[in-house]
C-alpha cells in the first residue's frame, strides 16, 4: 500500500487543527506553527497570506471533518432505524468522553476572535445550520421539523458547554430528559 507525504499546505492545516482546538487560537503563534509543521516560513506565507486566512481554512477544514465524524457517529449508535434522537445522545457521548475533547470549535473560535477574523462567525453559523439540517433528519417530518431541530442545536451547545467545562454527565443527562 502506498502512503503519500501530506503536502506543506496539509501539513499546516492539520498542525493548525490540533493546536486551534486544543490550545486557542490566539495562543498559538505562526512561529510555534511553522515548527511544529515542518515548513519555512516562507512556505507558510505562501499557502497563508496572515494568521488570519489560516484560521478561515482551520474553521472550513474542521467544519468537514467534524462533519463527517457527526454523521458516521449517528449511524453507529443507530441514526435511520426509527431511533429518532437517541443516535445523538450516542455520539454525544462519544465526543465528550474523548480524551481531545475541548468542546465545540466554532462556539471557542467566535467566542475568542469574534469579528476579528472576517468571516469566522460566518463559518461558524453554517456550521450550526448544517448541523441543524443532519439532527432534523432524526425527527419525524412535519411542520415543525426544522424548528425543533434548531432547538435541539441550541440545546446541544448549551450541553457542549457544560461538558467543556468538566460535567459530561450533567450535560448528558440534563439532554436526555430534554430529547
Amino acid at each position: 500500500m502506498e502512503t503519500t507525504t501530506p503536502s506543506a499546505r496539509e501539513r499546516i492545516l492539520a498542525t493548525a487543527h490540533d493546536l486551534f482546538y486544543r490550545d486557542g487560537i490566539r495562543a498559538t503563534g505562526v512561529d510555534r506553527l511553522i515548527a511544529e509543521s515542518g515548513v519555512a516560513k516562507l512556505t507558510f506565507y505562501r499557502h497563508f497570506a496572515s494568521k488570519d486566512d489560516l484560521v478561515r481554512a482551520f474553521l472550513d477544514y474542521r467544519h468537514e471533518r467534524w462533519m463527517a465524524w457527526f454523521v458516521d457517529a449517528l449511524g453507529r449508535h443507530g441514526a435511520g432505524q426509527a431511533a429518532g434522537l437517541q443516535p445523538l445522545l450516542g455520539a454525544l457521548e462519544e465526543w465528550f468522553r474523548a480524551p481531545t475533547f475541548r468542546g465545540c470549535a466554532f462556539i471557542n473560535s467566535v467566542v475568542e476572535v469574534g469579528a476579528s477574523v472576517q468571516g469566522a462567525a460566518d463559518t461558524a453559523r453554517r456550521h450550526k445550520q448544517e448541523m441543524e439540517q443532519v439532527i432534523a433528519e432524526l425527527l419525524p417530518p412535519g411542520p415543525q421539523r426544522a424548528a425543533r431541530a434548531q432547538a435541539v442545536g441550541v440545546a446541544l451547545d448549551g450541553a457542549v458547554v457544560r461538558a467543556q467545562m468538566g460535567d459530561v454527565d450533567g450535560a448528558l443527562a440534563a439532554l436526555r430528559g430534554l430529547l
